[in-house]
Order: C-alpha cells, then sequence, then structure tokens
C-alpha cells in the first residue's frame, strides 16, 4: 500500500491502474486510510476535513459541501467543532475515513479500517464501503478482521512472508480445501474417528464431532462409522471459515 501511494520505492516491479503505471496525478485520485492515524491532532475536525479537501484540489464551497457530507454521513455532527486529540480513537478512525472519502476519489486503499471500532461504528463504515462499490470505486482494504473481510468482500488475498498465497473469492478459496464434515451422534465413544483412514479430527464438543476429509476419505465410510456407534442426529458438510483458511494458507503446511 505505501509503495502503491509513494510513500516507499518499490525495489522491483510496478504499480499500474487503468493500464498505466501510476504517478503523482493518478495519487491524487485515491482515497488512502493510512493505519497509523495521519490527522492533525490540535485541528477541529471541520477545519482539518476541508484543509485536506482543497489540498486535493476542491474549491472553498465545495470543499465545505463534501465536509458536510461525510461529517453527518459518518455520525460526526456533534464532534464537528472538537479537536481531533479530544476525540475517542473510534471517531478519530471516523475522521480518518471522511479524509480518504473528502474529495470523491477513484479509488480507495484502506490500511486497517475497523481497528478500534465499536459494532455500530463498524456497521457504518461498511454500510459506505459497499455503497462506494456500488457507485463503481474500487476499494482495497487489509485487514486482520476476517469476519468481516468474509462479509464484505468479492475477492481476498492472502499474504504469506511478502508473498500472495491464495487469492479469489472466499467461495474459491473454500472449493480448494479438504471437505469438513460435523456429526452430532451423542452415544459414539471417544476416539471412534480417529481410526477412520484419511479422517482428521479437528475439535469435539458436546457430542459433536467436526472432522476433515484427506487423501479421498470418502463421506459414506465416515457416516457407516458414525452410525455404527448409535443415533446419528446430525451429519453436515461445515464449510471453513476464512480464519480457517487463512490459518491453513499460512501455515507451514499450507506452503508445503
Amino acid at each position: 500500500m505505501r509503495i502503491a501511494l509513494g510513500v516507499v520505492e518499490a525495489d522491483a516491479g510496478e504499480v499500474r491502474w487503468d493500464g498505466r503505471p501510476v504517478d503523482l496525478e493518478a495519487r491524487r485520485r485515491i482515497g488512502y486510510m493510512p493505519e497509523e492515524r495521519g490527522l492533525y491532532p490540535r485541528m477541529t475536525v471541520a477545519d482539518q476535513l476541508t484543509y485536506l479537501a482543497r489540498l486535493h484540489g476542491l474549491d472553498a464551497a465545495r470543499a465545505r459541501r463534501s465536509v458536510d457530507t461525510w461529517i453527518e454521513r459518518l455520525g460526526l455532527g456533534e464532534r464537528r467543532d472538537e479537536e481531533v486529540l479530544k476525540l475517542s480513537l473510534g471517531n478519530q478512525q471516523r475522521v480518518q475515513l471522511a479524509a480518504a472519502l473528502v474529495h470523491d476519489p477513484d479509488v480507495l486503499v484502506l490500511d486497517e479500517p475497523f481497528s478500534g471500532l465499536d459494532p455500530v461504528a463498524v456497521d457504518v463504515m461498511s454500510d459506505v464501503l459497499r455503497e462506494k462499490c456500488a457507485e463503481g470505486v474500487p476499494v482495497v482494504f487489509s485487514s486482520h478482521q476476517l469476519d468481516l473481510v468474509e462479509r464484505l468482500c468479492d475477492r481476498v488475498g492472502i499474504i504469506r512472508a511478502g508473498r500472495m498465497v491464495a487469492v479469489g473469492t472466499v467461495e474459491e478459496l473454500r472449493a480448494h480445501a479438504a471437505p469438513r464434515i460435523e456429526i452430532h451422534a451423542p452415544a459414539a465413544p471417544p476416539g471412534w474417528a480417529e481410526a477412520l483412514p484419511g479422517v482428521a479430527v479437528l475439535e469435539r464438543r458436546d457430542g459433536r464431532t467436526l472432522v476433515e476429509l484427506r487423501d479421498g476419505a470418502d463421506d459414506q465410510r465416515l457416516l457407516e462409522a458414525a452410525l455404527a456407534t448409535g443415533p446419528v442426529h446430525e451429519f453436515a458438510r461445515r464449510p471453513p471459515s476464512l480464519a480457517e483458511l487463512f490459518r491453513h494458507a499460512v501455515s507451514e503446511e499450507g506452503a508445503a
């Protein structure tokens, strides 16, 4: 992200947007939200956003209209005349998002945008990002809050040691994962599934066993083995969450 925004130089390769290398003019059209808040702590919210809008080339009237719009949209109306340093971390994060949006950018690049936000603020920010995406503005963000990534993103990339090791929709990433099945067999004795070839037990609690089928293991054999222990109340596929896909992709096993 810092290379894309020109903060640091690339050792190799180049960043391109719309078929052309990203230059200063292209960067003026990017809305960037850094992980470390890049705000002036003793400026008021409104003055700060107006100043940043003017830096991006908006005239005074347009800057004022845009600032008013985003202050209200992000729930900062009662804070517009407060100094940034007096705001909560969550409200500072909202101001940082407003700073990325105030010049109506063509692209949004956000680094850990949900960090420090309460659930209400997460919903507000999620709605804003969806709206910008629906308007045709590409939104690229990094996050370790993978439940939000799974909920919001059309396409996901997982990075390990500086390299992209998995990329695609969540469903495409799941398609490459080993099948997982949850069995609810309350009468089953401990260890009933471990002896089955190609079956790895991932979790066991309250009569439920979550397993992963490896090396082409047959789910029907698994069902037969479960039924042999007694009644089976549930036998269902459980697709891995994005967090589980991430753990595998960055593990030594996933790298191999």
